[in-house]
């Protein structure tokens, strides 16, 4: 089976269906599907066939999804752009990628054209809201080509997207993901789609993101109606789920954050809701225990995963948002919602130290991962695939972590973001959800801090709460807090006070620019 299957199967069963609500604009799946049929014999047309490259650049649209199938049809591989790329950033993912077509938003074309010559591989220019000159038109590449469907011979390990890695360190690497790489994980916890029932998904993670496409093809499959958001804004978000009664989101922690935190958050309707799974960042304690309370009846998963392991691999269940029992079972549940949950019935892990010996429970070192879902590769870069993936078949996931005794993974940091003080290895992550505890504390991001003496000390940076005014004072409660909390050794030695904290689209710290800018000693 591969992703198109998913798209067909749900347009047989399901034709009249919505699939697709985005602003003024509705398509059932019979709609949608002949949109993608059209696209993809106007896609063939300028080259797009097995091995070629399409790239797309645009907030989340419909476009989004049609292209992706139309492009999955054809045989081709579709790679979606982080549209906060920099001119370097777009020159050498393209160039790399070689990739011939390019579909972008109006926003981006001036942005495209400031590069094109530089564009080595790049053949046609797709405009997709206006007619430009010396670019095709998307509406016309649908408008002028057959609605019959599709036959491209499609092998289910064939790779279909090429979806480029943040970048944090060098440059960005293009992960080979294959259809198989999402067949598996929406086949085993997606339900088929039926004519008898209705579900409605909002979507506002970004589509160039793995958590985002792996979303949008379990609604698709599941014939589930996406209510799609260009960019996630709170009243917006919450607008959109009281008109459309959406049932099902997901979200990233700081989405999460806002909405609890908006001023009018209880005046919207947001009973519909019955699924709301988080994910592609940590997520504080606070907020998780605070949305627990706010949406009683809602059934929250954490799902955790990579670019690299096709996103999901493991998974806290709604069983494990219920805090119920005696008070050491609360006591624990309460602990494990800082957690990633346990593995998916396909993924084997494992945690080691730095000699590649399995470690036991509570023992931290290195995650790793395994199983039919993981990326077959770096495009065109077999010296960082191996470094990534071992001779066993074992992800090499970058995350430092240990597995308790019942089998549930804890995540401690980065293995680059790791501190080490005299030898003791100290968790940033550990360090940033207690002092996230703290009353007057907002957020914050725990960096280590060159030391003659120690090697390295914790430094936090901290983002008070608005009226809390930064003072010596402050710094010591919080200090005296963490002294209170954690081990002697583990505890920050220095308090910044900061207005903001660089953060990516998906809610995660980025620690480079933190460590550059409040790293000094």
């Amino acid at each position: 089976m591969n992703t198109t299957d998913f798209l067909n199967i749900a347009t047989a069963i399901c034709p009249d269906q919505t699939a697709i609500v985005f602003e003024d604009k509705r398509y059932t799946f019979a709609q949608l599907n002949e949109r993608v049929n059209r696209l993809a014999h106007g896609l063939m047309k300028l080259g797009a066939k097995k091995g070629a490259v399409v790239a797309f650049l645009q907030v989340n649209c419909n476009q989004c999804v049609e292209t992706y199938f139309a492009v999955a049809k054809t045989g081709a591989i579709y790679m979606p752009i982080n549209f906060r790329s920099k001119e370097k950033e777009l020159t050498y993912m393209l160039n790399t990628a070689e990739a011939s077509i390019l579909i972008a938003g109006e926003r981006y074309l001036p942005l495209i054209q400031s590069i094109r010559p530089e564009l080595h591989h790049l053949n046609h220019l797709v405009s997709i809201e206006t007619k430009q000159p010396d670019m095709h038109f998307y509406e016309d590449l649908i408008a002028n080509s057959p609605a019959d469907e599709v036959e491209t011979p499609i092998d289910e390990n064939d790779t279909t997207i090429l979806m480029y890695t943040a970048g944090t360190t060098g440059s960005p690497k293009g992960v080979m993901l294959s259809h198989n790489s999402f067949t598996g994980y929406v086949l085993e916890n997606v339900t088929p789609p039926d004519p008898d029932t209705s579900e409605r998904n909002i979507l506002t993670v970004p589509l160039y993101h793995v958590a985002g496409i792996q979303a949008m093809m379990a609604a698709i499959y599941g014939a589930r109606t996406l209510v799609m958001e260009r960019q996630f804004d709170p009243e917006e978000w919450m607008t959109l789920v009281e008109k459309e009664k959406a049932n099902r989101a997901m979200m990233v922690p700081t989405m999460l954050k806002q909405l609890l935190d908006h001023p009018d958050f209880k005046k919207h309707d947001l009973s519909s809701l019955k699924v709301i799974t988080y994910g592609a960042a940590p997520m504080p304690l606070p907020v998780i225990r605070k949305a627990l309370e706010e949406f009683p009846g809602v059934s929250f998963i954490n799902a955790f995963g990579q670019t690299e392991t096709a996103s999901t691999i493991t998974a806290l269940g709604p069983e494990d948002h219920v805090i119920v029992g005696t008070p050491e079972e609360k006591e624990k549940k309460i602990k494990r919602l800082a957690s990633i949950g346990k593995p998916m019935a396909d993924v084997k892990m494992k945690v080691i130290d730095d000699d590649g010996k399995t470690l036991g429970p509570n023992q931290v070192g290195e995650i790793l991962a395994k199983g039919p879902r993981v990326m077959s590769g770096y495009w065109k870069d077999e010296e960082k695939t191996k470094k990534t993936i071992d001779k066993d078949g074992w992800v090499h996931t970058g995350d430092v972590g240990y597995v308790d005794e019942d089998g549930y993974y804890f995540l401690a940091g980065r293995s680059s973001d790791i501190i080490i003080r005299a030898g003791e290895n100290i968790s940033p992550e550990e360090l940033e959800n207690v002092i996230r505890d703290f009353p007057k504390v907002e957020d914050v991001a725990v960096i280590g801090v060159p030391d003659e003496t120690w090697g390295e000390e914790p430094r936090a940076v901290v983002i008070l709460k608005k009226g809390v005014e930064k003072s010596k004072p402050v710094e010591d409660e919080i200090m005296e807090y963490c002294r209170k909390n954690l081990a002697s050794f583990k505890r920050p030695r220095s308090v910044v006070f900061v207005d903001d904290l660089p953060r990516n689209p998906m809610g995660k710290l980025i620690k480079r620019e933190i460590r550059e800018k409040y790293g000094k000693p």
